[in-house]
């Protein structure tokens, strides 16, 4: 059940415990949990119910193609059984054809469901993230771990380092001075929040600005807390992005291709109706005949075996038109992208996203984890020199932590100064993080920026050189270990074991530092303190020089400070301020909490004047830095047309400072209109937002919720954009989804993002998603080729049924024959034209429009042309052996068959009514014969060579045919077969089948041809080549109609 929603976050605790009608002290009542339990129900995510299998399988046949072949297959079908019927056989070799039809169906089905139920694992992998139990008080007692999922609105729950919030809460008091929460997955901030419980008064607030509220799935990285249970379930932001991610799968838009194939399809359904009328128009005074009476129509005749004869025609134009190989073939070409993206580090999940890739126009990248490395690390640090005027700045390299990636720019750890040596000792010492190797990457045990400074130090080094000469042999060790998990940071050790600490003043809002009190060599208390440069520089009183010295705080010297501090924010840096303290007054001599002193400890309230009359050493500037790659992968995408926009859950200074680092913006560029905020976005006018979305060059939308980034989505679909969505939290999980094809994180990536995605970098590369555009840009040319070379070898196939049909002579080729071509002869070549090399200028020209026609009107006419001379060919050839003796010299009549007229073979239908027709019998391969009972069977069983024939040039032009189409435009001539040697592997390939039907007996009755004679062949080839010249003039017109197109323009 929907919980009354009201803003938490805006309410004192005092209104929330009253709203639920809790005491801190006591928590819930038994019976108060059972009836809330059953008014909100279980703290649990809903399990979406997925489609039944029956209607992922009736959704498998819901395409024209598909329909048309269904049709063809029943038609073909009731005819056999018919067929069998009248002549009492009961040989399968009819029901070929229906079956061979019904089992391509049932395959392409299978593929479908098995695809689909393959897809919705993203919600599972929401689950995960949910908490398992958690520490909750009832009925005045604490219950360490109840289940997460008995939790109801209005429980009191304790959290402490380490827990996973177990569903959405209000802070009601902290145990600790502070209290951090890892909610980056979730929002997209770079850093753990600090939390509070003070309210914030405002109603509409995003969920980065709630500051005193825990959600369901972050992680508690510092201190405790007790917190009141507000949304459990489905309620909880996690929950809304179970909705979001389920929406967005149901907004699931077909790829580029497969709306044009679909439109093909409609089209080819058109024009298999349009010519079957023609067909049964031209064909009608056959099957159907009257004589007309004083102007009616009397003695009407109609011949049902000669009616379903033309039904036959139908269904074989159905065969001809459908490329049924396609599927195969498109699925193939698609799997070996996917195999050369996973070589580029782009493991594609989804098949479709490949050719879907090729089309980008915009790619809406997050920022924290995909630009930006999502590890902190320290970029440069400065001093001061020999006077309080003089600084330095020294600069760092790395961008993880990774203490062996990257170093200090001009450095040597045997000469550094007091100012350096404080610097490192604060950073080692001032310190609870560590850092540890996961197997893949370096990731960091506590706070990320502390884990920076540690990385830092052991960048630094130790004054000490034997201490160094043992810390390097130590490292060199770490090399051959078993456990390589753990990281040793030496240096920092070295500095931890000389600076004892004895006290630590956690850091608190007010302050905004933390200090640690140590023990120094020389038996003496030192306070290290580290903090906001602001804050700090109002408690110090002194800096410290290069050889040590402390001089007195003036104004310029402040001031100097100040002007570097400002430097190294306007880049994007987290600067942090790092001082000292020698003179600790009571605290001098502090060694337990047995101490006089530990009083003060105990309260944060006296932390401001214990870290005051501080002597400031230097100032480290921090950040999440941008992935070296990226600037050149941006600039890689502006020459490809590719529009790049950022959207972040980071504050928008920092995605400013970023975004002109990486170059999407120029330096000193105007951000009015193209940098917002998600709420300033939302808030604009539908108009206004498409204005901004469409405006040209790169945008940030930073503090960005997932609502936010899955309607800047939706708007770039609706506006016709083909959207490619990169992301690795749980926030980038509904716009992944979303996205025409999502991308998600491999290494930092949760899994939550990865299972919406589409497609997953296993380098975390922002250069691979460039690399993975170029690959789906070959592959849709690629692609584009064989679906073209397969749609031209249809229309072949149709012409010549045609002509068949409209000349009247017997069927030159029978659908099983037809299948046949389709499938297994084709199948090969189109295949082999997937592996076609890439243009070497593919990622410098703008992406395709979505809307580009898979055929122009010229390729069209093209493709009417050469199939015009396969119908022309194919029947061509059947009719000279029915008719002439011989054909430029070669002999066609050493078979011993008869030869007869045109116009017999056109009207071979009246057969029976021709006087003294008689014919020989036919000698067919291994001095076999087929003897004629029946003259008029000449025309049926005595076609089988003649077929043979027909369907040897058919198969021959097909093959000459896959060489044009290595390119649409490109003459043999410039691009030799060659270029493509799994072209001409295939086409033997092909051919060595089509020979197998020919030359095995039992196949050769399945298909219903016969061998051919060496002459036979010659004679096939002959009119077979000429294919390759026609379209080689059609390729030169073609150029020269572009050339003079282009002059026009220009």
């Amino acid at each position: 059940m929907e919980e009354k929603p009201f803003p938490a976050w805006s309410w004192s605790v005092e209104q929330c415990l009253k709203e639920y009608k809790v005491k801190l002290d006591k928590g819930l009542s038994s019976f108060e949990v059972e009836k809330r339990l059953q008014k909100y129900g279980w703290n649990e995510l809903a399990k979406e119910k997925g489609k039944p299998l029956w209607q992922l399988v009736l959704e498998q046949f819901d395409d024209m193609l598909v329909k048309i072949l269904l049709v063809a297959a029943f038609i073909s079908f009731t005819l056999a059984y018919l067929h069998g019927s009248e002549s009492e056989e009961s040989g399968l070799e009819a029901y070929v054809e229906p079956f061979v039809i019904v089992f391509i169906l049932v395959l392409n089905a299978i593929v479908g469901v098995w695809q689909e139920t393959n897809a919705e694992k993203a919600l599972e992998a929401l689950k995960e993230l949910q908490c398992e139990s958690g520490k909750v008080l009832r009925d005045g007692y604490f219950v360490p771990n109840l289940p997460a999922r008995e939790l109801v609105p209005g429980d009191i729950v304790e959290l402490h380092v380490g827990d996973k919030v177990p569903a959405d809460m209000r802070i009601a008091a902290l145990k600790t001075s502070t209290f951090r929460v890892e909610q980056s997955s979730l929002t997209g901030e770079a850093m753990p929040v600090l939390k509070g419980t003070s309210p914030i008064f405002l109603d509409d607030c995003e969920l980065q600005a709630k500051e005193n509220m825990v959600f369901a799935g972050t992680t508690v990285v510092n201190g405790s807390c007790v917190c009141i249970v507000i949304s459990t379930g489905m309620n909880t932001e996690i929950g809304n992005i179970q909705k979001q991610i389920h929406e967005a799968s149901l907004e699931d838009s077909d790829t580029p291709l497969k709306k044009k194939l679909d439109e093909f399809g409609g089209r080819l359904t058109t024009a298999i109706g349009f010519v079957c009328l023609i067909v049964w128009v031209m064909n009608y005074k056959k099957f159907l005949s009257w004589d007309v009476v004083d102007g009616w129509p009397t003695n009407i005749q109609f011949s049902f075996e000669k009616c379903t004869y033309y039904f036959k025609i139908a269904v074989a134009l159905a065969v001809a038109a459908i490329p049924e190989g396609l599927p195969t073939v498109i699925t193939t070409c698609l799997a070996v992208g996917t195999r050369k993206m996973a070589e580029k580090n782009a493991i594609v999940r989804k098949l479709r996203s490949v050719e879907t890739l090729g089309c980008t126009t915009v790619i809406c990248s997050d920022k924290t984890g995909t630009l930006t490395t999502n590890q902190m690390s320290v970029t440069e640090f400065f001093t001061l020199g020999g006077k309080p005027t003089a600084s330095r700045i020294i600069h760092v390299e790395g961008t993880t932590y990774d203490p062996k990636d990257g170093g200090i720019v001009d450095w040597s750890c045997y000469n550094m100064d007091a100012n350096l040596l404080a610097l490192a000792e604060i950073c080692a010492v001032c310190n609870d993080a560590g850092v540890y190797f996961d197997g893949r990457v370096f990731r960091a045990t506590g706070l990320p920026t502390e884990a920076a400074l540690k990385v830092l130090v052991e960048k630094m080094g130790v004054p000490d050189a034997k201490a160094r000469n043992k810390i390097r042999d130590t490292q060199i060790a770490a090399n051959y270990l078993i456990d390589r998990n753990t990281v040793k940071l030496g240096c920092c050790e070295w500095w931890i074991k000389r600076s004892k600490r004895v006290a630590t003043l956690e850091f608190d809002r007010i302050r905004k530092s933390m200090s640690v009190i140590v023990r120094e060599p020389n038996g003496c208390n030192r306070l290290l303190v580290k903090g906001a440069v602001e804050n700090l520089l109002e408690r110090c009183s002194h800096v410290q020089l290069a050889d040590g010295s402390v001089v007195p705080m003036d104004e310029p010297c402040r001031q100097l400070l100040l002007l570097r501090l400002l430097e190294m924010s306007s880049k994007g840096s987290r600067c942090l301020g790092l001082a000292y303290k020698d003179d600790l007054g009571e605290f001098s001599d502090y060694y337990a909490e047995s101490h006089p002193a530990h009083r003060k400890l105990i309260d944060p309230a006296c932390y401001s004047s214990i870290e005051s009359d501080l002597v400031f050493v230097g100032v480290v500037g921090l950040r999440d830095p941008p992935r070296d790659e990226v600037q050149k992968a941006i600039e890689d995408c502006r020459e490809a047309g590719i529009r790049v926009i950022v959207i972040t859950g980071d504050n928008q200074s920092t995605a400013e400072a970023i975004c002109q680092e990486i170059k999407l913006f120029s330096k000193g560029e105007d951000f009015t209109g193209r940098s917002l905020t998600g709420k300033e976005f939302m808030s604009l006018s539908p108009s206004e937002q498409v204005k901004i979305l469409s405006r040209p060059g790169g945008k940030v939308f930073s503090r960005a919720e997932p609502r936010h980034k899955q309607e800047i989505v939706r708007l770039l679909k609706e506006m016709g954009e083909i959207v490619a969505m990169t992301g690795d939290g749980v926030n980038d999980a509904p716009a992944l989804k979303l996205a025409d094809i999502g991308i998600s994180m491999g290494i930092t990536g949760t899994e939550v993002a990865k299972e919406a995605s589409d497609m997953v970098l296993a380098d975390d590369n922002f250069n691979t998603i460039v690399s993975a555009v170029a690959e789906g840009r070959s592959i849709y040319n690629n692609m584009k080729s064989f679906i073209r070379y397969m749609i031209s070898s249809n229309v072949g196939e149709v012409i010549s049924i045609f002509l068949t049909a409209a000349l009247g002579i017997p069927d030159c080729m029978i659908p099983v024959q037809l299948l046949w071509v389709n499938l297994v002869t084709d199948g090969p070549p189109a295949t082999a034209l997937g592996f076609n090399p890439a243009d070497a200028n593919i990622m410098r020209k703008p992406p395709r429009r979505s809307d580009d026609a898979l055929i122009n009107s010229w390729v069209l006419f093209r493709y009417l042309v050469i199939g015009s001379y396969v119908g022309i060919a194919t029947v061509g050839i059947f009719i000279l052996w029915y008719t002439q003796a011989s054909f430029l010299g070669i002999n066609l009549v050493s078979d011993g068959h008869t030869l007869v007229e045109l116009s017999q073979l056109r009207n071979w239908g009246q057969c029976h009514s021709w006087s003294n027709f008689t014919v020989a019998p036919l000698a067919v391969g291994g001095g076999h014969l087929i003897n004629f009972s029946d003259p008029c069977d000449y025309f049926l069983v005595g076609k089988a060579k003649a077929m043979t024939l027909s369907l040897s040039v058919l198969v021959a032009i097909e093959m000459f045919n896959s060489l044009n189409a290595l390119s649409e435009d490109s003459s043999l001539v410039k691009l030799p077969p060659w270029r493509n040697p799994w072209l001409l592997v295939a086409m033997a390939v092909s051919f060595g089948l089509h020979c197998l039907i020919l030359y095995i007996p039992f196949l050769a009755s399945v298909f219903g041809v016969v061998p051919l004679t060496l002459n036979e062949w010659f004679l096939v080839i002959l009119f077979s080549a000429p294919v390759i010249l026609i379209d080689e003039i059609l390729k030169l017109v073609g150029s020269r109609r572009w050339i003079t197109k282009k002059e026009k323009t220009a």
